[in-house]
């Protein structure tokens, strides 16, 4: 290489000293910094929205964690684990049985997620309240914590998540990882390590802690174990807390080092994400659909073209859907056995909302994706991806056997950010969740008890409140 060539390579390698010291800067005691966010931030200090948004996802999480208690995955974690239940300190949601804390953390983990209905970040496909509130509201039964605190823990306990899984994304999940279990943790030992007063110094061996223990892999959808992996990183983010507590160590740089959680699980990351302003809860989501949120753009065009068009299966040749590659890295399922693997399948999901015009658990149900006429328009549905189309989006065409051909392209699926649940409607959904399992006075003192967390002296009473009699 001549004097020339050698020259002409300077800048090159000056920019990637440069990238690579920019990076080394913003990386730097990164763990720390997060434990000053969690600590610092205080509930009054919170903007309204914000505030508000807390409430939203709290009783949303509330009305699935209910919804799912009888599921036959919580009843089988229950029959495996009940010789081991230590003393009865916290309530199993939609349940009489009270178990230890650690216990309540996981299983009512469990119950809110099973169902796949729960709240839902699209852009890091995190569902944040799932590994949050079981933690902090069994820790709330055992000691006592007011309503302002408590809110203040979930929240800042789901911005923590955020922060993680944004700094992370899309690299994280491309590997494999399922985000809510891997980032969920943090959050969980966020949220519990403020109502245990951890100083800061805690706080880094909390997240140091909670970086040793990820659990959550793609590979589980559509089994029972897609709904541990937020159980488990409730349990394990509040033992990471109480560990901390009483002042077990932990690496404190357990988010950034060389062999630490961001360079290990993931092959990118943007340490930007960890400083930026603004609240991300104001950006979570709500279903109206019990699946995967990346077919509910697909669920909502194939409910408009039936209820417009009067259609019925019979009537249809064929069903297009287009959509993003995202879709079909999770939801390829083409013939999917168990409810659990539907909520995995966008050939049932666009099945099930033409032929019932609906996607709630009934249309998730075992017996739903075993219906002869739902298994039979299924066949007849056609999937293609199209990178063009953002990952909330999706493209719809119905071709009926007379020739008509029907399309509807989907921006905002009901649900979204752009397009979102309404307080009311969040509010027929907890009741559409609980009517089998709560009287209807119980339902209701317990959404006003969700909307009003921020008031409660003892947060302890939602808890019990959700108890089946």
């Amino acid at each position: 290489m001549n004097d020339s060539e050698r020259s002409s390579l300077l800048p090159k390698a000056d920019a990637a000293v440069a990238a690579a010291g920019e990076a080394a800067e913003a990386s730097h005691d990164l763990t720390r910094k997060l434990a000053r966010f969690i600590l610092s931030a205080r509930f009054q200090d919170l903007p309204d929205t914000v505030r508000h948004e807390g409430a939203r996802t709290l009783l949303n999480w509330v009305g699935c964690a209910i919804g799912g208690s009888r599921h036959e995955t919580v009843t089988k974690a229950m029959a495996a684990l009940l010789p081991f239940f230590g003393p009865p300190q916290a309530t199993l949601f939609g349940r009489s049985e009270r178990v230890d804390v650690l216990h309540a953390a996981l299983l009512n983990g469990i119950s809110s997620h099973v169902l796949d209905f729960d709240d839902t970040h699209i852009d890091t496909a995190i569902h944040p309240a799932a590994p949050v509130a079981p933690a902090i509201l069994a820790l709330a039964e055992h000691r006592p914590v007011s309503g302002p605190d408590f809110m203040a823990a979930l929240i800042v306990g789901i911005e923590t998540e955020f922060r993680i899984g944004m700094a992370v994304t899309p690299a994280h999940y491309k590997t494999g990882w399922h985000i809510t279990g891997t980032a969920g943790v943090f959050g969980s030992a966020a949220a519990a390590g403020r109502l245990l007063g951890l100083s800061e110094q805690q706080m880094c061996w909390a997240l140091g802690l909670a970086a040793a223990q990820p659990v959550g892999l793609q590979e589980m959808f559509g089994s029972m174990t897609k709904s541990f992996h937020p159980g488990r990183a409730a349990q394990n983010g509040l033992t990471a807390a109480l560990l901390a507590h009483k002042g077990y160590t932990a690496s404190e740089h357990g988010l950034e080092a060389k062999h630490g959680w961001l360079n290990v699980l993931s092959t990118a990351c943007d340490y930007a994400a960890f400083t930026g302003a603004g609240w991300e809860i104001l950006n979570n989501s709500y279903k109206p659909f019990a699946c995967g949120l990346v077919v509910h753009p697909v669920i909502d065009g194939c409910i408009q073209l039936r209820d417009k068009n009067g259609l019925t299966p019979d009537m249809i040749d064929r069903i297009e859907v287009a959509v993003h590659p995202r879709v079909m890295d999770v939801t390829a399922i083409k013939n999917p056995k168990t409810g659990l693997e539907g909520k995995f399948s966008v050939y049932h999901a666009a099945a099930v909302a033409v032929a019932e015009g609906a996607a709630g658990e009934r249309e998730f149900s075992d017996a739903a994706v075993r219906a002869a006429v739902i298994a039979e328009l299924r066949r007849r549905v056609l999937a293609t991806i199209d990178p063009a189309l953002g990952k909330a989006q999706a493209r719809v065409t119905v071709l009926l056997k007379k020739g008509d051909r029907l399309s509807v392209f989907v921006e905002h699926a009901l649900g979204s950010v752009q397009n979102p649940m309404s307080d009311r409607n969040l509010e027929d959904k907890f009741r559409g969740l609980s009517e089998d399992i709560l009287s209807v006075d119980r339902m209701d003192r317990l959404i006003d008890r969700c909307w009003g967390a921020d008031k409660l002296v003892d947060a302890g009473e939602i808890a019990r409140s959700a108890a089946s009699a």
